[in-house]
């Protein structure tokens, strides 16, 4: 499928950027998330025998629901604003459930590939990831 080009794609390099900066602010999220279960509900020894899945699962919805309220809101994290980017439907329609959630899942499968998903924009031609390419989405850049 041709993709538009009404904004030019972002290059790799602030993608990589504004992955820096929303993991720095995601790691804030976490910890947060972290101390009102500690606070509320549980100890760390109960979250490390007997609740770890549950925990775990917990912790990757907190991840899931930063990176894709924003996306499906206005198309960026703040580290995607930061770095004037912003992640687009291929058809130019709003971004949906299940392409923000194909994105999110993708992209942990890219990252734990030793980032080859990530890489994959270089050699193609639209500039997409692997993450682009299975949730119909491109990263593009914003004017100032």
């Amino acid at each position: 499928m041709e993709i538009p080009q009404e904004l030019p794609s972002a290059s790799l390099l602030r993608l990589f950027m504004a992955i820096i900066y929303d993991s720095l602010l995601l790691l804030s999220v976490l910890i947060f998330a972290t101390v009102l279960v500690l606070v509320f509900a549980l100890t760390a020894e109960q979250i490390s025998q007997d609740y770890k899945i549950f925990f775990q699962f917990y912790l990757l919805m907190v991840c899931f629901f930063y990176f894709s309220w924003p996306w499906l809101r206005r198309g960026q994290t703040l580290g995607m604003k930061a770095w004037r980017i912003q992640v687009q439907s291929i058809d130019g329609n709003p971004l949906t459930w299940r392409q923000v959630s194909l994105r999110f899942f993708m992209a942990i499968v890219s990252g734990l590939l030793l980032g080859m998903g990530f890489f994959w924009a270089i050699a193609d031609k639209q500039h997409q990831t692997w993450h682009d390419r299975v949730s119909d989405t491109r990263i593009v850049l914003r004017p100032k």
